[in-house]
Order: structure tokens, then C-alpha cells, then sequence
């Protein structure tokens, strides 16, 4: 019997493939950690100068940063002269990993006076245009080839959101699974978590705080506290399912408001202060900007509003529905924390748990990441123990909210359910998703034998 004959070839490629992301996503983490932590101390600056500020100040500053904010995005996308598409998403799958570099300043820019302003948005979603932007430019720079292109911007964009919330491997893993629903670039991941963990290392050196929670000290695992928290999972679904579609009202909204009177674009985020402007007087100004403090309060078992959730969601809506640039992502934490802790004494779970249970899953739904989202938890919250109860409601919001994204680039691989079908790689945006023909099917056998029995 002869023996195979033992190829080194193989071997010898894929070392030389882990040599070469070793080197390519380090320099990427190097230097999107560096960019990014730049802007973070900046943003950081500009939101302590204004977090004291009176009543009518907040006012007046809401319609000034969006008058600002429009100023700028209408005049500076104008040296864009590329063609290409600022949209990390498209950046990856229909522009071979090329990102405009003459714009990269804009966003995080814009993302600084929304939030210094008192717009209520996140603080990531520059993070990720940066590390995309600054990826790209590495690539473009060494001549990288389209393929090898792509995997760079994705390792852009892990190590971008991995360097804002302090999570090395939830952020690799997000800036993978949120390019398409229902698939993973498993070729993406080992430079993507490079890039992570080189990227969080960098921004720590440079002095960027990072906050993590202890979870409360939880018994023995629960089959019963399993179900309940995935009862949470389902209602953050739902929480997930308002705020992805009252987005895209507010954009759709001021969208025709623009297209009926012929507004200068500016002057649409304008509109969109003066109306926040008008909410805070009903509404309390903790829910402007990052809201960071009452997930923080969330977390530690302080009761939340059941409205809460409600109104940062109506305030995000009409600060990015209008115009203003910010993140999407840090809102999905807090209104998660707050929906998660406000339903949770009503099935006898511990608020604090109830929040951290809501964070990941309003994250796992909203952005259709749903193995990001667990994993955050891990990294956020710690321990073992309750990353059953988090990754149970994860995957349950997830399932609820259907096929609906905060991101209309992010493409559909497959179907969340046999029960419905869709065309594989068809952005969010523009593709419907139907009934399966045997869902269809079996509906119509069951009304055909009822007309029978009432014949």
C-alpha cells in the first residue's frame, strides 16, 4: 500500500499567507488605532466643553450643529472627485476595497459638532469610516491587489470599532459579519482580529478609557431564567424593529420635505435641530448626544422608564434622518440597556441583568450581528455564565426583527427562515423578501379545505 505523498506546498502558502496578514493587519491596527484614538480625544473635548451647558444654550446650539453639520457635508463631498461611495459596505463588495481619501476627514468631523451640538448619535460610526478610509489608503499605497484590497478595509473597520468600545474580538468579528446577512468571510477573520487587537492595544497606549461592568454574581444555569431572558431577546427585537424603521421614516421624511419646497440641502439638518430643539422641552436632555450615563445607570440595576427607549429612539431618528452625521451603534447600547432593564422586572429578572441581556440583544437585531454581539457581551460583562443567557436572547432578537438592518448596503446570503425566500446578495435596500412557494403552498391547501367544509 503506498503511502500518500506529503506536499509542502499548501502548508508553506498558508504560512506565508499568516506572515503576510501578520505584518499587513498590524500596520493597519498601528495606524487606525493611532487615527482613531486622535479623534476620540477630540470628540471627548468638544462633549465635555458643552455637557454643562443651560436649557436655552442646548437650544440654540441644536439648529447651529445642524446647519454646520449640512455646511459641511454639502461642500466638502464636493472633492470627492472619484465617483467612489464613502460606504464601507460598498467600499467591499462593489468598489474592490477603494475608499474616496480626500473626504476622510468629513465624517469625523461632522460626527464631533453632532455630538458636541448635543445630537443624539454614537461615536463609532466615524471610527469605522476612519479605519476603512486609512486601510484603503495603506492598500492603495503597497499596490494591493482588489482581493487583498477588500480584506484590508474590512480589517479597517474591525480595527476601528475594536479601538472605540475596547473590544478587540467582538470588534474583528463585527467588521466581518456586518458586510452580509447570514455568511461570514471566514478568510476575513485572522487579519480582522490583527487588526482588533493590535488597534486596542495602540489606543490604550495612547490614552483612550474604556469602561467594562461586572454582571451580578448569577447562580447556577437556569433553564427557567433561560426562557425569560430570551422573552427579553424577543421584546428587544421588537425594541430593534422600531428603531430600524423609524430611521428610515425620519430619512424618508425629510427626504420629501426637502424634495416638496426645494430646500438647499443645508438646510435640512437645520430643520432637524430646531425640531430636537423643540423635543427637549418635553423631553429630558439626558437622551441627547451619547446618552452614555444611562446606560451606565441602566447597567447598575437603576430603574429605567418603559418609555425610555422610545424617546432616544425618536431623537436618533430625526438627528440622522435629517442630516446630522453620527454612529449607529452606540444608540443600539443604550436603548438596549434601557429597554432591557425596564422589561425586566416584569418577568422577575434582575434589572441589571435585564440591561445587559437588552444591550446585546438590540445590537445582534438592529445590526444583524449576531455572534459580534455575544461575543461583546463576553468581553463587556465578563464571565462565562451569562453569555448563555445573552447569546439566547441574542439570537432570539436577531430572528424577531426579520430582514430589516440599520445598514441598507448590508446584503442579504440567506434567508433568517426556510419559511421565506430571497434573492442571495441583494442589498437590503433594494430587495423584498416573499413567502416560500411551500409556506404558500400549504396556506392554500388549508383555505381550500375550509371553503370544502363550509360547502
Amino acid at each position: 500500500m503506498r503511502l500518500p505523498r506529503f506536499n509542502l506546498v499548501e502548508p508553506l502558502v498558508m504560512l506565508a499567507t499568516v506572515v503576510q496578514w501578520l505584518v499587513l493587519a498590524t500596520l493597519a491596527g498601528v495606524v487606525v488605532g493611532s487615527g482613531t484614538s486622535l479623534f476620540l480625544h477630540g470628540l471627548f473635548f468638544f462633549i465635555d466643553s458643552t455637557a454643562s451647558i443651560p436649557l436655552w444654550f442646548q437650544m440654540v446650539l441644536l439648529p447651529l450643529g445642524g446647519l454646520a453639520n449640512g455646511l459641511l457635508l454639502y461642500y466638502g463631498y464636493r472633492l470627492n472627485k472619484t465617483g467612489l461611495k464613502d460606504s464601507v459596505i460598498q467600499a467591499v463588495h462593489s468598489q474592490s476595497g477603494k475608499m474616496p481619501f480626500k473626504t476622510l476627514a468629513i465624517k469625523p468631523i461632522a460626527a464631533i459638532i453632532t455630538l458636541a451640538s448635543g445630537g443624539s448619535a454614537g461615536k463609532e460610526g466615524p471610527c469605522s469610516h476612519l479605519g476603512a478610509s486609512l486601510a484603503a489608503g495603506i492598500g492603495r499605497t503597497l499596490g494591493l491587489n482588489a482581493e487583498l484590497q477588500k480584506r484590508i478595509v474590512a480589517c479597517g473597520v474591525s480595527a476601528g470599532f475594536a479601538s472605540v468600545f475596547g473590544t478587540p474580538l467582538a470588534g474583528a468579528i463585527y467588521g466581518v459579519e456586518v458586510l452580509a446577512i447570514g455568511r461570514i468571510r471566514h478568510d476575513f477573520l485572522f487579519p480582522a482580529i490583527v487588526a482588533g487587537v493590535v488597534s486596542y492595544q495602540v489606543s490604550q497606549w495612547w490614552g483612550v478609557p474604556y469602561t467594562f461592568y461586572s454582571l451580578l454574581a448569577l447562580p447556577e444555569f437556569s433553564e427557567w431564567l433561560f426562557l425569560k431572558t430570551v422573552a427579553i431577546g424577543v421584546l428587544c427585537g421588537v425594541v430593534a424593529w422600531v428603531f430600524v424603521d423609524a430611521i428610515a421614516v425620519a430619512r424618508k421624511g425629510f427626504a420629501r420635505l426637502q424634495h416638496r419646497f426645494s430646500l438647499w440641502p443645508p438646510l435640512t439638518p437645520l430643520i432637524g435641530g430646531l425640531l430636537l430643539a423643540a423635543l427637549i422641552l418635553i423631553i429630558p436632555t439626558d437622551y441627547l448626544g451619547l446618552s452614555l450615563p444611562m446606560m451606565d445607570a441602566a447597567l447598575e440595576g437603576e430603574p429605567m422608564p418603559y418609555l425610555g427607549f422610545l424617546w432616544k429612539t425618536l431623537l436618533v431618528a430625526i438627528t440622522l434622518g435629517s442630516g446630522f452625521y453620527g454612529g449607529i451603534v452606540t444608540p443600539q447600547f443604550v436603548i438596549g440597556a434601557i429597554a432591557g432593564n425596564a422589561f425586566a422586572p416584569m418577568l422577575g429578572i434582575d434589572p441589571a441583568l435585564g440591561a445587559a441581556v437588552g444591550l446585546v440583544a438590540v445590537v445582534a437585531s438592529a445590526s444583524n450581528t449576531p455572534i459580534a454581539a455575544i461575543l461583546m457581551g463576553v468581553e463587556l460583562f465578563g464571565g462565562t455564565l451569562g453569555t448563555a443567557y445573552i447569546a439566547g436572547a441574542g439570537i432570539a432578537a436577531y430572528l424577531i426583527i426579520g430582514h430589516r438592518s440599520v445598514y441598507p448596503d448590508q446584503l442579504i446570503a440567506y434567508s433568517k427562515t426556510s419559511w421565506m425566500r430571497i434573492r442571495p446578495d441583494m442589498p437590503l435596500g433594494q430587495e423584498k423578501v416573499y413567502l416560500s412557494y411551500g409556506l404558500l403552498r400549504w396556506l392554500s391547501t388549508r383555505r381550500q379545505r375550509k371553503g370544502r367544509r363550509h360547502l
